[in-house]
């Protein structure tokens, strides 16, 4: 159930009421922001279609940390 984004409507009370004021000021028109360049997001970039990392690399990852730690338990005491 995805939103549109040009979709003006309010999705909750806050949005209804912020537009409300809004409309009876004449306040400025909503700045569309884009969700992968917000300031609070550090590390999502929208890439183009052919420009996704290959699933190997996160395959890869997942091995180098999972051996990582496996070595580091290694090192505890009390094994069998």
């Amino acid at each position: 159930m995805a939103a549109d984004a040009h979709d003006l409507s309010p999705r909750t009370g806050a949005h209804a009421v912020v537009a409300d004021a809004l409309s009876r000021t004449g306040g400025h028109k909503p700045i569309e922001v884009d969700p992968a360049r917000r300031p609070d997001v550090l590390f999502r970039v929208r890439h183009e279609d052919g420009e996704q990392i290959s699933a190997w690399w996160m395959i890869g990852a997942f091995v180098v940390v999972s051996s990582a730690v496996i070595a580091l338990l290694s090192f505890i005491p009390g094994g069998h």
